[in-house]
């Protein structure tokens, strides 16, 4: 598809009720009742503190696609994406009948409405639902997997973001989006099930690269069968985790909600017109892996004592919910030396000695919106957000 006409698509069916990063299932109610008017909507089963987990379906065609998001209540940048591709694929754009009429589609739009509620990674009894795929010992576990097994998806797509804290490779670029074709196996062998998944991420990925080159990771694939994707590639089920990650200043994830809609556009117009053998695999592997090289900001050629040594004062955001709105407070991580790390954004000190606003020597785990260098006072705060 052409690149104008991806961007055009998602302003045009953007979900404008869903925004920011704290999503819940009051957000989607609303819209799941517009969206029964028009596909099949049903309640599949309770999340542990009883609330209601739901399935969206449409579509008549023979290859089944299965989706799930809010596996991890706190990553909801992808729960927008899919209401923004509900939108179009129940509108009358050409694209949206092709897809329809070669595919049946299946969402779980909130898997952890507990844990999205909480604006917390696990669900109401502290489980990483994404390590509970064997075990399962959770409601939403064993509600994930009855809806595997009596859809029979032919591809799944497991929806999460990612931290800020990852860079496409080990060079200076912020992973922004990311992929993964998961193992199936302890060697992690390439098999044909992984081949057609990565063939998909393939085609997702040039999309990319037209507009955020050298900004598309994948994981590691080392074998986890608990996590739920190691799980169902096992199945034989071609399976694709998509990451949400950061872009610059793009701490609400509004920029890199618009590159998951594409990406979601992308693979089931590649996935409708296209027997998917996995033969086109190849290009997944030049995509760089996932390093741990971020950091939010950096406080360059710094001191923390007048004698000390330079060194690099390293600052994570800690997203925290304060009501109904997600707070970033800066927080001192660490220490470091000079250029050990890359940073969303950079201040110099010049060699200056920063402390607390109190005039105190700083340490690690010092959070506050401020810090003094040379009696001024700089600001951590988000520049935007």
């Amino acid at each position: 598809m052409e690149l104008e006409t991806l961007k055009l698509l998602f302003n045009k069916h953007k979900e404008v009720l869903l925004f920011n990063r704290y999503i819940h299932a009051e957000d989607i109610a609303p819209l799941l009742q517009k969206l029964a008017l028009k596909c099949k909507v049903s309640v599949i089963g309770k999340s542990v503190l009883d609330k209601n987990i739901h399935t969206i379906t449409l579509g008549s065609g023979p290859k089944k696609i299965l989706m799930w998001s809010q596996m991890h209540g706190n990553e909801s940048t992808t729960t927008k994406a899919i209401f923004d591709i509900l939108n179009l694929l129940l509108s009358d754009e050409e694209v949206s009948e092709a897809i329809l009429k070669t595919c049946t589609i299946q969402i779980i739009p909130m898997l952890n409405p507990d844990g999205a509620k909480a604006y917390t990674r696990v669900n109401a009894n502290q489980v990483d639902l994404n390590r509970d795929a064997q075990d399962l010992t959770q409601p939403e576990s064993v509600i994930l997997k009855a809806c595997f097994e009596a859809f029979k998806p032919h591809f799944c797509y497991n929806l999460h973001g990612q931290r800020t804290i990852f860079g496409a490779g080990d060079a200076n670029n912020s992973a922004t989006v990311s992929f993964l074709a998961p193992a199936q196996d302890e060697a992690c062998t390439i098999t044909n099930n992984r081949k057609r998944a990565m063939e998909v991420i393939a085609v997702m990925n040039a999309n990319l690269q037209l507009q955020i080159p050298n900004q598309v990771g994948v994981y590691d694939d080392s074998f986890n069968i608990n996590c739920v994707g190691d799980t169902f590639q096992t199945q034989n089920t071609p399976t694709i985790l998509f990451e949400a990650g950061h872009y610059k200043d793009d701490y609400t994830r509004e920029k890199v909600r618009a590159y998951i809609f594409q990406s979601l556009l992308v693979s089931l117009d590649y996935i409708a017109k296209n027997a998917v053998s996995g033969e086109a695999y190849l290009p997944y592997l030049d995509i760089p892996e996932n390093q741990k090289c971020f950091y939010d900001l950096i406080i360059r050629n710094a001191r923390v004592a007048q004698d000390g040594d330079l060194l690099d004062i390293v600052i994570q955001y800690q997203e925290r919910l304060i009501g109904d709105a997600v707070v970033f407070i800066p927080k001192i991580e660490k220490f470091t030396r000079r250029n050990e790390f890359f940073a969303h954004r950079e201040i110099d000190a010049k060699e200056g000695v920063v402390e607390t606003v109190k005039k105190e020597a700083i340490t690690i785990g010092y959070e506050n919106d401020l810090v003094k260098l040379r009696n001024d006072e700089i600001s951590l705060k988000l520049t935007k957000s």
